[in-house]
């Protein structure tokens, strides 16, 4: 028998996540009135984010570092140097191949979909019996496909090129790395104060179990995803595949996303191989199969290892929900939230057991 007093808890919880359910719902209706803002706020906070992101990554190899007596400025200007010396030596030869396969990819496509095209008309052959309304459904989907993909690889174009706007980001990216890094326990300390007074001592009892859960697992797949790309890069190659680069990154930055991640960076690849030969569709098959057995069997269970503790069917839950959301993006961020989130019910648990 529960008793009222936890049938008066687990009866507020439900409100509240009525209530909170209900903000989305309103925030979601207002978002052409506040959308205008809302893209203001995200290019101002843009590199303030990606600084805090590349800071809270570093920060642990520099404690590790000063662990050893050496000085911590010391530590901060060589894995400062290191890290971006890095970053400049792999865009100075990086990013101009990029930008050439981008552009090739771009005029290559109307090929591409006259390829489908030739492909369609012979399925529309074999499939005559089919209405013609059929027919009609499937002329409109290519059409709506054939100008969404034109569309977006111009947008990604037209960003990667606006070079003054980029470059500003760039250029205080650094600058705000190095203060964050120097200062990270004060500012670390100054986000607890933000905190009511009475929830500040359970703030700073979580943060190590929170850091050391999303730490872990962001840190992880990070070196899982560069292996992927740097794999997947040599494998196109190797099998003298078009635009190795772009199809690399995108196989790297899509497996972030649990199970559904390799699958949505293998489709591009499939689909320009499906225009070349059918060789070359089994050789990228093949290659995907190749490398995610390796990241499944014997990367990610060493590095990423199980940082996450949810069940399979609940990761792919969170997913579904976070691709609901915001799309690709979503996808992205919700495991990490979803960590966050379990170590706190998990933390405030085992408080109220030993209390």
């Amino acid at each position: 028998m529960l008793s009222k007093r936890m049938i008066r808890k687990w009866l507020s919880i439900f409100i509240v996540g009525i209530v909170i359910l209900l903000f989305i719902y309103l925030l979601h209706l207002l978002f052409p009135f506040y959308r205008q803002l809302l893209t203001v706020m995200i290019k101002i906070l843009t590199p303030f984010l990606i600084a805090a992101f590349i800071a809270y990554l570093l920060h642990p190899l520099i404690e590790k570092i000063h662990q050893y007596h050496v000085p911590r400025s010391i530590v901060i200007i060589g894995i400062y140097i290191l890290f971006f010396g890095g970053i400049i030596v792999a865009c100075y030869h990086a990013f101009p191949a990029l930008v050439k396969q981008m552009k090739d990819l771009q005029q290559s496509l109307p090929n591409f979909f006259d390829t489908y095209r030739s492909t369609i008309y012979q399925l529309y052959e074999k499939t005559a019996f089919l209405p013609e309304s059929f027919h009609d459904q499937m002329d409109m989907f290519f059409n709506h496909l054939e100008t969404s993909i034109e569309n977006w690889v111009a947008n990604i174009l037209k960003q990667v090129t606006r070079i003054m706007d980029i470059f500003m980001v760039i250029a205080v990216i650094p600058v705000l790395v190095f203060y964050m890094l120097k200062d990270f326990h004060l500012i670390k300390s100054s986000l607890i104060k933000l905190f009511p007074r009475k929830y500040q001592p359970k703030v700073k009892q979580l943060w190590p179990a929170v850091d050391q859960g999303l730490g872990s697992y962001i840190r992880g797949q990070l070196i899982v995803c560069f292996f992927v790309g740097l794999t997947s890069y040599l494998i196109l190659l190797l099998i003298k595949m078009k635009y190795p680069l772009v199809l690399a990154i995108i196989m790297a930055v899509t497996n972030i996303i649990p199970y559904f991640g390799p699958i949505i960076g293998a489709l591009p690849a499939i689909i320009i191989a499906f225009t070349i030969s059918t060789k070359q569709v089994i050789y990228v098959a093949l290659g995907v199969v190749f490398i995610q057995i390796i990241e499944g069997n014997l990367l990610s269970p060493y590095i990423v290892g199980k940082s996450v503790h949810l069940h399979p069917i609940l990761i792919i839950l969170i997913l579904l929900v976070g691709g609901e959301i915001a799309g690709i993006i979503g996808m992205i961020v919700a495991i990490p939230l979803a960590t966050v989130v379990k170590v706190v019910i998990y933390q405030s648990k085992d408080n109220n057991l030993h209390s």
